[in-house]
């Protein structure tokens, strides 16, 4: 067994950097699947259906959709497609100068208004196995959290625009392999440091499993970095084409922490665990930072607005 470990440790040694681009690229393939083939794997995974049958997006949706492509001053939609998605939100994938493009998934309750509330109280959503009641006072204010104004839906299809245009999917795809990389090159320095290249087995063994750590540590804080980043950048971008645009992105996160309250309200001890009182999430794991809050990025945009008064 030992001999074994001994040979098969002689090969890395010897293999190492041929073994290592291939993982790091091996990960970032992975990662990136999905944004390559967006249409056979993410829209597949958020394509909303109804009675068995998947729902064709609205023609007043893709009449907002193509107005934003325009406002955001992109002259050929053909690498940019929506499809009507499940959920409360936006949501996005793929990459626009990739041959498949990139998919934006817009939901049924971006078609209703404060007059015609029908793509929300024809859907049954179940919270703590109970089904909302849409006539009751917490089901009311849910309701109108979930009605969005032309401007703010506006806003939320032009932030994932300004996300997948930036290319946040590739930036996001690239944090594990170069934390990957990262700990090869932490084994290396720390043997160095320690002049443990030639030490014990076990010695080494012990660095490469410092190594590991530190890089584990590195790959959370550098994605939850990159991803608030690009949160915010994806703010500002679709906050500042107008101020129209602006309005409708304070009006829209005002709805989401409305929203959100009113779960943590409905779903109990779940939802204390799910949601902060202010109506921000809390972290998915121990080892994960907070997710961008919502009050931040509603104050950031109020921020831009003051700006452009000024």
């Amino acid at each position: 067994m030992a001999s074994r470990f001994l040979k098969l440790s002689v090969l890395l040694q010897k293999y190492r950097a041929p073994l290592l681009i291939a993982s790091c690229g091996g990960v970032f393939t992975a990662n990136m699947f999905y944004h390559v083939f967006p249409d056979s794997s993410y829209r597949q995974l958020y394509q909303a259906w109804h009675k068995g049958e998947p729902v064709v997006l609205s023609e007043k949706l893709e009449s907002v959709f193509q107005q934003v492509l325009k406002d955001f001053g992109i002259s050929s939609a053909k690498n940019f497609s929506a499809f009507a998605s499940f959920g409360f939100h936006p949501v996005g994938a793929g990459v626009p100068w990739l041959p498949a493009g990139a998919q934006i998934g817009i939901p049924a309750n971006f078609n209703s208004t404060t007059d015609d509330l029908s793509g929300i109280t024809n859907r049954n959503i179940f919270i703590s196995g109970k089904t909302v009641d849409w006539s009751s006072e917490a089901g009311s204010a849910l309701k109108e959290a979930l009605v969005f104004s032309a401007e703010a839906q506006k806003f939320a299809i032009a932030r994932e625009v300004a996300r997948l245009q930036s290319g946040g999917p590739v930036l996001t795809a690239a944090v594990a392999p170069f934390c990957l990389g990262g700990v090869w090159v932490y084994s290396v320095v720390l043997k160095q440091v320690f002049g443990l290249h030639g030490g014990p087995m076990l010695m080494r063994g012990a660095v490469n499993i410092v190594a590991l750590g530190i890089g584990a540590v590195s790959y959370f804080l550098t994605s939850d970095a990159l991803s608030q980043w690009i949160d915010y950048s994806s703010d500002k971008r679709a906050a500042g084409m107008s101020r129209e645009y602006a309005r409708g992105g304070v009006e829209f996160y005002d709805k989401i922490l409305s929203r959100n309250k009113m779960l943590r309200s409905l779903m109990g001890q779940k939802g204390e665990e799910m949601y902060a009182p202010s109506g921000n999430l809390f972290p998915a794991h121990v080892l994960q930072l907070k997710h961008t809050p919502y009050t931040s990025r509603r104050e950031g945009i109020l921020a831009l607005m003051k700006e452009e008064k000024a």
